[in-house]
């Protein structure tokens, strides 16, 4: 099992670089992001991810740029993925996205992932003056209009939400961005399984080994089964190597972890009870630990160089 660093929660953005770079000096094989665009301090929309449906930030939490943020830890960086976990497109309309990607990618030698889902916060999309219920096949339709832009030659399109003729994005990357979805409802699954990789919710060992199986089987039905699939593991229980061992061979599986973010899902463990893990001393002693521990449970693998 590969390893990731979630930056969800860690408001000390003035750190983010030197994360970056003592991730990739330890060995972790990717760093994430999350993304609002505009973050509204009355909601009453319930969080899908906690018990109560309550968020567990604060309304003051930072929400940088996404890309921003990724290129300035790519270009401190030599082999690190970088990723949104998850980046709200469908608040946007594609030629911001496709530009924001882009750069991205180009600056950091095409290491830049696209990891998108619906998204859940109704109040956000009232912001924005987009319906809810559009949400989802509004990103089907930025993803497919961001591959063609990102392409770098001139491109039409006339869909449901947006119409554009004869225009082109220039620089683009010299590869394509990998899509990467994250969310668990059927039509989630269905979008993950269409695209590069899934990025998983909280979820016990059980249910996690369920929704995977069925996002081969997804893969089978689409053609798509013997084409590179990555899948992030976010356990709610310790990763066992039966677990591992019984996944589908044909994912690159990785965990996305919290070394030193205390969640509704437990608190973080390598980080002691003395210590403050706002500080970036302490925050580097957690990615020791964890590495230190997985090492020792023989579920560690370096990411290649």
């Amino acid at each position: 099992m590969k390893y990731w660093v979630s930056l969800v929660n860690t408001t000390e953005v003035d750190q983010f670089v030197e994360i970056a770079k003592q991730a990739e000096a330890l060995g972790y094989e990717g760093i994430t992001v999350p993304d609002h665009l505009i973050y509204p301090t009355k909601i009453e929309t319930p969080y899908p991810y906690t018990p109560d449906g309550k968020v567990w930030w604060p309304d003051t939490n930072p929400w940088p740029d996404p890309w921003i943020s990724l290129t300035a830890m790519g270009v401190a960086t030599t082999r690190l993925r970088l990723a949104t976990n998850i980046y709200l497109a469908a608040l946007r309309e594609p030629f911001t996205v496709a530009r924001a990607i882009s750069g991205t990618a180009i600056y950091t030698n095409n290491r830049a992932i696209m990891g998108v889902s619906a998204g859940w916060l109704k109040e956000e999309f009232d912001l924005m003056g987009i319906a809810m219920k559009d949400r989802g096949r509004r990103l089907d339709e930025v993803i497919e209009c961001v591959a063609a832009l990102n392409t770098g030659k001139s491109v039409s399109h006339k869909g449901e939400f947006f119409e554009y003729k004869d225009v082109i994005l220039s620089p683009a990357p010299s590869k394509p961005v990998p899509v990467w979805v994250g969310g668990a409802s059927k039509p989630a699954l269905r979008r993950a399984a269409a695209n590069d990789g899934w990025l998983g919710v909280p979820m016990n060992l059980k249910d996690l080994s369920q929704t995977i199986n069925r996002l081969f089987e997804l893969r089978k039905e689409n053609g798509k089964y013997d084409q590179p699939y990555d899948v992030s593991v976010t356990a709610l229980e310790p990763i066992t190597p039966e677990f591992v061992e019984s996944l589908d061979t044909m994912g690159r599986y990785f965990s996305n972890v919290l070394p030193w973010t205390p969640s509704p899902w437990g608190r973080a463990f390598w980080v002691k009870e003395d210590e403050d893990h706002t500080q970036l001393e302490v925050k580097i002693k957690a990615m020791e630990r964890f590495k230190k521990m997985m090492e020792g449970m023989g579920m560690w693998e370096d990411a290649e160089a």
